[in-house]
């Protein structure tokens, strides 16, 4: 079988949506970060701009060029970061109105990975201020059914969605807000057993689900982190993955090289391995470096009491060694027994996370490069 590649599409980069306005004012969106961040150190590579200018995502035009220049490097899907809350939806138009209308028949799939995480005022951040909690991630079961139906009725009919096995593909983002939505791990069944049985009503084969694996999970009531592979299997998962290489790859350094983040996450793919018996689904992250949603005028420096945005970074992320690491993970994937041959990507465009393989003024088309050489050569 030959390897399918995924890319997050983080989509918070066009204007028009009612929650950033509310917040931010008219025309607000997360390029006001990208164009205002500075270096913060000697050698630190910031500014990161965009090498087509601060495109809005939501218009066809726009999204059409994206879709071109993703699947003719080598990527056949993007996963795009869904948000839905108790009060109603947040950033869709980059997908319902920008994907939609750009995407022909048979050129780009797309899916969801459900974002189901706290929503906190982090568009800067201070240092040690407060993180508002703006959305909780935690939902009703109500607006779980009208999540599963947004899905069963506006997407999976579509012929453009991702699926494996004939089955479509929804990934999460946080299983212990999910569990916490549910009080607990039975409930929590129920309920995506109950997404399942739409999915078949509607004249599916069934649903893939997908876990982003990046926490130790605790049952609702409980303090003690329970065994993950257990309850995954218990609760129905189809497979895991992961989102970015810094949920799991130590960073010993406060600017730590590349390479050093790639091995520690080699490590932590070899303990998923021996651990978890459902498909892991691995992922190369292009970067990182989250200075860009922090207050530019505050000191850059880590402390262990300092929280996200304000972490340690990577550097050396050159088009080279991301393609270097596209191909280490790419072989050792297509070498593994299991079925599906699927890796992801971080990602298309989280510039303010200081990982993107849209073009940039430092490197043109380089990452995008990098991915299609290695992805001709093992296809």
């Amino acid at each position: 079988m030959s390897l399918e590649i995924g890319c997050y599409y983080f989509p918070n980069y066009h204007t028009g949506d009612p929650r950033n306005e509310k917040l931010h004012g008219p025309g607000w969106n997360e390029w006001a970060l990208v164009k205002n961040a500075t270096p913060r150190f000697p050698g630190h590579c910031q500014p990161n701009l965009p090498l087509r200018g601060f495109l809005d995502e939501k218009r066809p035009e726009v999204m059409a060029d994206n879709i071109f220049l993703a699947s003719s490097h080598g990527i056949g899907t993007f996963i795009f970061d869904w948000y839905y809350y108790n009060d109603g939806p947040f950033l869709q138009r980059a997908l319902e109105e920008g994907f939609f209308g750009a995407n022909g028949p048979g050129n780009m799939k797309f899916c969801t990975m459900w974002a189901n995480h706290d929503w906190v005022d982090i568009h800067p951040c201070t240092r040690f201020g407060g993180r508002t909690l703006l959305y909780g991630g935690k939902v009703t079961r109500e607006t779980f059914e009208k999540i599963a139906q947004i899905h069963v009725e506006k997407y999976f009919s579509r012929p453009d969605y991702y699926k494996i096995d004939g089955k479509p593909y929804f990934s999460l983002y946080e299983l212990n807000k999910l569990l916490e939505s549910f009080g607990s791990a039975e409930e929590t069944k129920r309920a995506l057993e109950d997404f399942r049985r739409a999915c078949r009503s509607a004249g599916l084969p069934g649903l893939h689900l997908n876990c982003v694996v990046w926490t130790k999970a605790i049952l609702p009531g409980e303090t003690v982190p329970c065994d993950l592979p257990e309850l995954l299997a218990f609760l129905g998962f189809d497979s895991i993955t992961s989102y970015v290489w810094k949920h799991h790859a130590p960073f010993p350094e406060n600017v730590t090289p590349f390479d050093t983040v790639l091995a520690g996450y080699l490590e932590y793919w070899e303990k998923v391995l021996k651990e978890f018996r459902i498909e892991y689904f691995p992922n190369v992250s292009m970067g990182w470096d989250s200075s860009p949603r922090t207050v530019q005028t505050e000191v850059w420096d880590w402390d262990e009491r300092l929280s996200y945005p304000y972490t340690r970074i990577i550097s050396g992320n050159t088009p080279e060694r991301f393609g270097n690491a596209v191909r280490t993970v790419a072989e050792k994937l297509l070498k593994l027994p299991q079925k599906h041959k699927i890796m992801n990507i971080n990602s298309w465009n989280e510039w303010t996370e200081g990982s993107y393989l849209e073009p940039d003024q430092r490197y043109g088309t380089g990452y995008l490069e990098a991915l299609k050489k290695v992805y001709d050569s093992l296809n």
